[in-house]
């Protein structure tokens, strides 16, 4: 069912500021690590911070997602909006970096599911073809949540205490939850269902082995060593079993047939897995040889991005408008992850005599890929399944490009490291950086290369209208939903 016109884009701004959420914390926290490893001590578990937020999110966005499809979308946000302040709460209020990092995981549960719900929703309210008049939307708040979150985390951490840095969200989420209650109005859902909990398990085993070695290897333990070699064995055979499982039970967590129905969902998670790597990678290394090569300020950090960011809303809001004037969309991933290549390329050749200037140039044309790519790459995904799966392939799509980000940066951390050399003098350590960010960049604009095939192999199916309006008296409908068949 699809809210009325005029009030689809007031329902989805308080969706999309549950999902800014998620995005604003994972910055801020960035920006406060220093001043909590001050209080707190336990420098040697810092990584740990981060990692347990990557990894809870990771594991259960695709159970949110399934859970959303059986027992309706908009409880199931809700919950996880109540899951996600819950451990804001209990992270501003730990004692020691243990606690800190057990209430992270919290945390990252409810991120899971502010991520899968606000896809979900979006792909429920708003069919594939009228995407792009609020696909702007969503880069907006993208836009906002990775330049707004080290300035927001800067200043609150100077002025009110790195506590802050987690209470902030409190306010912000009573909000969305207060909005989406009042607002978001679908039709009832009753089901009779169990959860795929085998299907859990080994999804949960398969992620946490790939984040984990994606996190020591090459840091903590060599690529070799065999605690990486056993974390990638248990990660393949975990896979392995989880797709036996989903092949037999009857409510798959993650349906097989989202993946085989056409070949343009496989397609997409590929697109959503590079432009992920390219997003994450830029956003931690550009501001890092900005600071450290070309000398800007770490107070700064947010509006380094600015060249970066701009040009993703820009050109998402372009792409958007045309495909939903047109239905064409194909071209858009295509020239994406054709910016994107380039744009990768262009930033390896940099080195210690780069301007900002010129830096920026680069940085705007591989927004401007994103924009193009990104956002889209989600419309063809949910197209591309029936209705019912929504919640399913909007949480596949987002774990995709989690994954992406997090294997990405783990590489690219590799590389940085191999390069880098911290005892060198001034000179020689700026060089070796540049070197390490060459070699990131360079390696991305492989990757880039790689999705642009995959954005030509994309097949351009017709969009989805609106669906058809469920047969029922309006005075019966909650502020639930249903399943709804494909709307093809």
């Amino acid at each position: 069912m699809t809210t009325p016109t005029k009030n689809v884009r007031w329902t989805l701004l308080g969706v999309m500021l549950a999902m800014l959420l998620g995005m604003l914390d994972n910055n801020i926290v960035g920006t406060a690590m220093p001043t909590i490893v001050e209080d707190l001590g336990g420098l040697e578990h810092i990584s740990w911070v981060v990692t347990a937020y990557t990894l809870a999110t990771a594991v259960s966005t695709p159970v949110w997602g399934k859970v959303g499809d059986l027992y309706g979308r908009k409880r199931v946000f809700l919950a996880s909006i109540a899951v996600f302040l819950i451990g804001s709460l209990l992270t501003g209020a730990a004692h020691s970096m243990t606690q800190l990092i057990e209430f992270r995981a919290l945390q990252g549960m409810g991120a899971g599911g502010l991520a899968a719900g606000a896809f979900a929703l979006i792909g429920t309210l708003v069919s594939p073809r009228e995407r792009g008049r609020y696909q702007g939307m969503t880069a907006t708040v993208m836009a906002v949540g990775t330049v707004g979150g080290p300035l927001l985390g800067g200043f609150v951490t100077g002025h009110l205490g790195w506590r802050w840095a987690f209470y902030v969200n409190l306010p912000l989420g009573l909000v969305a939850m207060v909005w989406v209650h009042l607002l978001l109005k679908l039709p009832a859902q009753r089901v009779k269902a169990r959860i795929d909990w085998p299907g859990v398990a080994l999804l949960t085993a398969a992620i946490t082995a790939t984040v984990l070695a994606a996190t020591w290897a090459g840091t903590t333990y060599a690529w070799t060593s065999w605690q990486i070699l056993t974390l990638a064995a248990v990660a393949v055979l975990a896979a392995l079993a989880f797709v036996a499982v989903e092949r037999r039970t009857a409510e798959p967590l993650l349906p097989p047939r989202i993946f085989t129905g056409h070949r343009n969902f496989p397609l997409a998670t590929a697109l959503l897995l590079t432009t992920g790597v390219v997003m994450f990678g830029s956003a931690l290394y550009l501001p890092l040889f900005q600071q450290t090569v070309q000398g800007a300020s770490a107070t700064s950090s947010g509006l380094l991005l600015l060249p970066l960011m701009i040009p993703v809303v820009i050109a998402s809001n372009i792409a958007g408008k045309i495909m939903s004037r047109t239905g064409r969309y194909k071209i858009f991933p295509i020239l994406g992850t054709a910016f994107l290549a380039v744009g990768m390329l262009l930033l390896s050749t940099m080195d210690t005599g780069t301007s900002r200037t010129l830096t920026g140039c680069y940085m705007a044309l591989t927004g401007l890929g994103l924009g193009l790519a990104l956002q889209m790459a989600t419309t063809i995904a949910q197209n591309s399944v029936d209705l019912r799966d929504m919640g399913a392939a909007s949480a596949s799509t987002n774990l995709f490009r989690t994954l992406g980000g997090s294997l990405g940066v783990a590489v690219f951390g590799s590389l940085f490291t191999r390069a880098v050399h911290p005892g060198a003098p001034k000179a020689e350590y700026l060089h070796s950086v540049a070197t390490g960010t060459h070699h990131i960049f360079l390696t991305a604009a492989v990757l880039c290369a790689a999705g642009f095939l995959a954005a030509i192999l994309v097949e351009e199916v017709p969009l989805r209208g609106k669906p058809a309006a469920p047969a029922r008296p309006a005075a019966h409908a909650d502020t639930h939903d249903s399943p709804s068949p494909a709307g093809r």
